[in-house]
């Protein structure tokens, strides 16, 4: 195998004697890179090794079939990788082929519907994990909402075990610890192949317990999309996962899992639209979470402080007293939450993102050495791999100089903050936050010194934008993203214009 990696021209692979008794004892499987491999050093199909589905790279490797009679080359499949193990699957739907219907007869096998999505999908992870660039197309985005639009249609049925329902929900705590480190494009790829997945187990009818539960997983899959695509700036898939989401959710009876639903929507205008629709997602959450102490319950108020903040910034009288009482219901009831909801980032609610929170509110709140202690201090919190929030803490603690009268420094800060990103992880969030800040200082202090050398960093490669025709990488940016955070009389929109400058 170091020899086949040598030959291609790849770093030599990490295996020894240890993994390879792992593989051959069935205590581990490889993954679809490896399994490549194993095929090409042994000369046979993955079948032959106990491994279900065709090889990687779509062709067989067989070369006493191939001797014996030459057959077409079949279809590729192309199958990849994920930042979660998915080898439970195959042994999984392999053992539900033969189930037994009320007849004595064996009922037909679930549908295998491996539709044009899943191969537009794994196609662009492949080329994300062989470096090549993508580009967020029509093609792309088409067979991401038509992934969606087939989650909608299939939601209602399904047949699956306990024990798959208890490997996805492991599943989906993997995607809540990696979601900050992974960047944005591979981390959809890999969300939305196992949402096709779950779609496709949702195909047939299931017991209203299990039924429960795989909804909740469509839920949460369908949620982590549209956090996402709010990272990657596509506001009508966003609002489309969301939707999905919702639901899901309204399956489950959850009242807990519909108001995280809706808390996370309402990061989708707080940061791209109104202020006030942010508010009132938030506020709806809050109805929803109810009086006892859960992830929503505690996350609703603080995403309501950051819209309230926000309106006091745009000339809001009311909306600074009002924050701030919002903050302290806030982190009443997240001093109230268990363990479990305190550590994920995704499906919890963290002590870091409450200080992020707290520290955002108080800088647009006018109150800036309270904003930045707090800034600070939610910094720390964060490890180095926890790309996303870590970088808005750092682009808020921007504004915070530029709103205590610092522009140089505020444009250095930022500059720094988007210098430390590699390109896959310079998505649409971060991007936009950072020419928001240099607009408003163009608007307040006029050219100074350090813009140049930030909006040099922001003319560095990154990830496309699908919004409109233009591109991050070069320079673009909403209309919207343009317009300083100050006041404005006319209203504002619910998503950003179109055109790009």
């Amino acid at each position: 195998m170091r020899a086949l990696y040598e030959v291609d021209g790849k770093p030599a692979p990490k295996i020894g004697e240890t993994l390879l008794s792992a593989y051959e004892s069935g205590y581990k499987r490889p993954g679809p890179e490896y399994l490549h491999y194993l095929c090409l050093v042994y000369r046979v199909d993955p079948g032959e090794l106990g491994y279900q589905g065709p090889c990687v790279c779509g062709r067989g490797h067989d070369q006493r079939s191939a001797a014996a009679a030459p057959v077409p080359a079949p279809e590729p499949v192309t199958l990849v990788g994920s930042v979660v193990d998915r080898s439970w699957m195959a042994h999984q739907l392999d053992g539900n082929l033969h189930r037994a219907d009320g007849s004595g007869s064996m009922a037909r096998p679930p549908s295998i519907d491996l539709g044009e999505e899943d191969v537009v999908l794994r196609r662009t992870l492949l080329q994300l994990l062989a470096g090549a660039g993508v580009a967020l197309d029509g093609q792309f985005l088409g067979a991401v909402d038509q992934l969606r639009r087939k989650m909608d249609d299939t939601l209602v049925n399904a047949t699956v075990s306990p024990t798959m329902l208890d490997q996805w929900e492991e599943t989906i705590h993997g995607y809540g610890q990696s979601y900050q480190s992974t960047p944005s494009l591979r981390m959809l790829c890999d969300v939305l192949l196992d949402f096709s997945e779950v779609r496709r187990l949702c195909d047939q009818r299931q017991p209203v317990e299990l039924q429960e539960r795989l909804c909740r997983i469509a839920a949460q899959l369908s949620g982590v999309s549209g956090l996402i695509m709010i990272n990657l700036g596509d506001h009508r898939l966003a609002r489309s996962f969301f939707r999905t989401a919702r639901t899901a959710a309204d399956e489950t009876g959850d009242r807990g899992l519909r108001a995280w639903v809706t808390v996370r929507e309402a990061l989708l205008p707080l940061y791209y639209g109104d202020p006030r629709e942010a508010l009132h997602l938030a506020r709806k959450a809050q109805d929803l979470a109810g009086r006892t102490p859960n992830v929503a319950a505690a996350m609703a108020p603080a995403v309501e402080a950051r819209a309230l903040g926000q309106l006091a910034l745009r000339g809001r009288s009311d909306a600074a007293p009002t924050a701030r009482r919002a903050l302290v219901r806030g982190r009443a009831v997240f001093e109230q939450l268990s363990k479990n909801d305190t550590t994920d980032l995704v499906f919890g609610f963290t002590d870091r993102q409450m200080s992020f929170y707290e520290g955002d509110t108080y800088t647009n709140l006018g109150d800036h050495s309270k904003g930045e202690e707090v800034l600070r201090h939610a910094l720390t919190l964060y490890s180095p791999s926890e790309v996303i929030d870590r970088t808005l803490v750092k682009l808020d603690r921007a504004h915070c100089a530029l709103h205590a009268g610092e522009p140089g420094r505020a444009a250095t800060v930022a500059k720094d903050a988007i210098n430390e990103l590699d390109p896959e992880h310079r998505s649409d969030i971060l991007m936009l936050r950072a020419r928001q800040l240099a607009a408003t200082v163009v608007q307040n202090h006029g050219e100074i010194s350090e813009l140049r050398d930030l909006r040099e960093a922001l003319a560095g490669p990154s990830v496309q934008s699908p919004l409109g025709n233009g591109r991050l990488g070069q320079g673009g940016t909403p209309s919207d993203a343009s317009k300083p955070d100050q006041p404005r009389s006319d209203p504002p929109r619910s998503d950003p214009p179109r055109d790009m400058v």
